[in-house]
């Protein structure tokens, strides 16, 4: 056990934690997608997994292709609209279940994205040929390009929400049968809350295949967990630090910081020297516990709770 602990190198972690931030500012992106769907539309999505990949593939090969980075997540993004879109027709038009109608969506996506990289389970692209937007090799510039799109992307949402439409979309998600009631297409509403949430799960895939240099169809599996733990750590963090001064743009702020504080955890379970194979279990764990705390607060400061372990002191006490 003394030799463990003497391997263990301080400087060496904290040398770790900007590629760490780098990446929870990428992966914050996706979760601000996830959180239109969980939170705001209030649907399961498991759609993500897939179009994470696919905007990952159609970055990687239209760069290869000799398109502009920049355009190339753009179009990444178009991308990623049309699948969600796809999932949302599925769901109401044909009567098939949220969460059935993104698992057949991810399954599809799955040979699309294996067409889209001509048949190949990852393409590379290197930041010596092409002049990408981030890369791993640069971190304090992924971090700020990262940072300044994650405050952009927070502030669009934000003033989207604010409109008519975007006011319309969450009142889908808070009550379908009173919004149906006030005249609101909930139908559309739900095609259009699954498009722009996958539009940015695309997006964010195509920086992270830049970041890391390569697209792989299998790049996406396991994202929706991440973006949960991410929205469901910012959550948690934001009410701890704001309570209830905490308003719909600080909770968009925190999903980004819940995807920061996810990838410095990972980044601390690797330096510990633990399998990164077991990093799947400790995300279930994490998601679990971040879950539980809300429910757990809320029973310890519930009036009848109280009273109940009152009436149990005042019996031990007889």
């Amino acid at each position: 056990m003394a030799a463990y602990f003497a391997s263990l190198n301080p400087a060496n972690l904290l040398g770790r934690f900007p590629a760490g931030i780098a990446q929870g500012l990428i992966w914050g992106l996706m979760a601000l997608g996830v959180y239109i769907t969980f939170r705001v539309l209030d649907v399961a999505d498991l759609s993500v997994d897939g179009t994470f990949s696919t905007g990952a593939a159609v970055t990687v090969m239209l760069i290869l292709g000799g398109m502009n980075p920049w355009v190339a997540m753009l179009c990444a993004a178009c991308a990623g609209l049309i699948a969600g879109a796809v999932t949302g027709l599925l769901h109401t038009k044909l009567g098939i279940p949220a969460i059935l109608a993104g698992i057949l969506t991810q399954y599809a996506l799955y040979s699309v994205n294996l067409m889209i990289m001509h048949m190949k389970a990852n393409q590379a692209v290197s930041v010596d040929k092409y002049a990408l937007v981030v890369s791993g090799r640069n971190v304090n510039h992924a971090i700020l390009i990262g940072g300044i799109l994650a405050i952009a992307v927070v502030l669009l949402l934000y003033a989207f929400f604010g409109t008519e439409l975007g006011s319309a979309l969450r009142a889908t998600g808070c009550n379908p049968e009173m919004s149906k009631a006030q005249g609101i297409n909930i139908n559309v509403m739900k095609v259009l809350g699954l498009a722009l949430s996958n539009a940015m799960v695309a997006f964010s895939g195509g920086m992270a295949a830049q970041y890391s240099g390569f697209a792989d169809v299998n790049s996406g599996r396991g994202a929706i967990v991440i973006g949960l733990a991410a929205v469901i750590i910012g959550e948690v963090i934001g009410e701890a630090v704001l309570g209830k001064r905490l308003n719909f743009l600080g909770r968009l702020f925190f999903v980004v910081v819940g995807g920061i504080l996810y990838y410095l955890v990972y980044t601390l379970v690797l330096w510990l020297k633990i399998d990164s194979n077991l990093m799947k279990m400790f995300t279930a764990i994490i998601v679990a516990v971040f879950l539980a705390v809300p429910y757990l607060r809320g029973q310890a400061q519930s009036s009848f709770s109280r009273a109940g372990k009152m009436a149990a002191r005042r019996g031990e006490g007889k």
